[in-house]
């Protein structure tokens, strides 16, 4: 039967994070250990599968403070069910969809300013996109 517990150290090797990290996360409130009589850090099982959320949320750009409001809606003293964790996902669906076509946007028209090569201020899209004072002419027009 498998501990229900992991030390720090085992939580740090079986997520692939650094010790300081877990740290951290606790001290942010993303995640929570317990101590031993010893007086040692633990953390339940469950917090394993927490830091694997939080490391895939930050790899697609979620900010800890939103990583940090969703896992806040989780229970604490339970393991999170597949309800729990697909609510987390659809809160995040809207705005992840938002940043993908961002992100595709900004590399198709990358391509096209590195291959053109003028980042002209008149006309290049990536730089000044939709500039609508252009049209006035040249120079600072809210002045």
């Amino acid at each position: 039967m498998p501990k229900k517990e992991l030390s720090v150290g085992e939580l740090s090797r079986r997520s692939g994070l650094p010790v300081s990290t877990l740290h951290f996360y606790e001290r942010r409130g993303l995640i929570a250990s317990e101590r031993t009589s010893g007086n040692h850090r633990v953390y339940r099982r469950e917090i394993l599968r927490r830091v694997t959320v939080i490391k895939v949320a930050q790899s697609a750009g979620i900010p800890l403070a939103q990583i940090s409001e969703a896992l806040s809606q989780l229970p604490r003293d339970a393991s999170p069910d597949t309800q729990d964790w697909e609510r987390i996902a659809e809160n995040w669906h809207d705005d992840l969809t938002r940043r993908i076509a961002l992100l595709t946007a900004l590399r198709d028209k990358m391509a096209i300013c590195i291959g053109c090569g003028c980042l002209s201020v008149q006309r290049c899209p990536l730089v000044n996109a939709d500039d609508q004072l252009a049209k006035e002419g040249p120079g600072a027009r809210l002045l």
